[in-house]
């Protein structure tokens, strides 16, 4: 049983590892250089379990503090979790010149964000077994995928916007902040059980938002030739035109 109880909580970060990886459709990644931000990833998880833990442990003497539940949500798991991924983005992939299209930004973000995941299912795995393995494998890890690809789009324009980088930087921070803490809040709060159903929303509408932005930075792609690109990116849009299509979504 231990052994299928991490298998299942290794797989889910590899398969959205390679899905990344698939729609990284024009200039292909080093996997020698994923490999690094997957372990980046994982290495950046051992100061967050400690910090979480030492939530978890104040909470104990406020259960139910509304204060509380949102400084857990907002500050210690959306901004320690957020901070911490990106950290590792900016330190590394994002400084290097093979860094060189602004979907670099999303395929990085997205690799060290599962290596994060899989690490945190791991110790989860083995603390509350099989059942919260299977839950965090549709719900938790898809999530850190999703804000993952919010800070790798802002990255991705980032690197290449000199001007604006601080501000665009900190824009995609900054939205995955705020969706993560909400993500937690509407689970961690106990006023109303049926709120618990917006983190589903909250999941659903994060992975919308990631699929369009994905999609924004694959038709921008310097490397995409469109005369010979078939492929329907879904947006309203002529692919018959290399017209770069708006940056900023929101």
């Amino acid at each position: 049983m231990p052994v299928l109880i991490n298998l299942l909580a290794i797989l889910p970060g590899l398969i959205i590892c390679y899905y990344i990886y698939q729609l990284d459709k024009y200039e292909k990644e080093s996997k020698i250089q994923l490999l690094i931000c997957f372990v980046l990833g994982m290495i950046t998880t051992v100061p967050i379990y400690f910090l979480e833990r030492w939530a978890h442990n104040t909470e104990s003497f406020f259960s139910g503090h509304l204060g509380l539940i949102l400084f857990s949500s907002f500050l210690v798991v959306g901004l320690g979790e957020e901070l911490s991924k990106f950290i590792a983005l900016f330190a590394y992939p994002f400084r290097r010149p093979f860094f060189n299209e602004p979907f670099d930004g999303i395929i990085y973000a997205v690799v060290i964000s599962m290596g994060f995941a899989t690490l945190e299912n791991l110790l989860y795995a083995n603390q509350y077994g099989i059942e919260t393995t299977l839950l965090r494998a549709f719900t938790a890890v898809p999530a850190h995928a999703a804000f993952a690809v919010i800070v790798g789009y802002y990255a991705g324009l980032a690197k290449f916007d000199t001007q604006n980088r601080a501000l665009l930087l900190f824009k995609g921070l900054g939205l995955a902040v705020v969706i993560h803490g909400l993500y937690d809040f509407f689970i961690l709060q106990e006023y109303l059980e049926w709120l618990i159903l917006l983190a589903v929303v909250v999941l659903w509408l994060s992975l919308w938002y990631a699929n369009r932005l994905i999609k924004l930075h694959q038709f921008n792609s310097p490397f995409r030739q469109p005369e010979a690109d078939n492929y329907n990116l879904e947006l309203d849009i002529d692919l018959e035109t290399s017209e770069p299509l708006p940056e900023d979504p929101i």
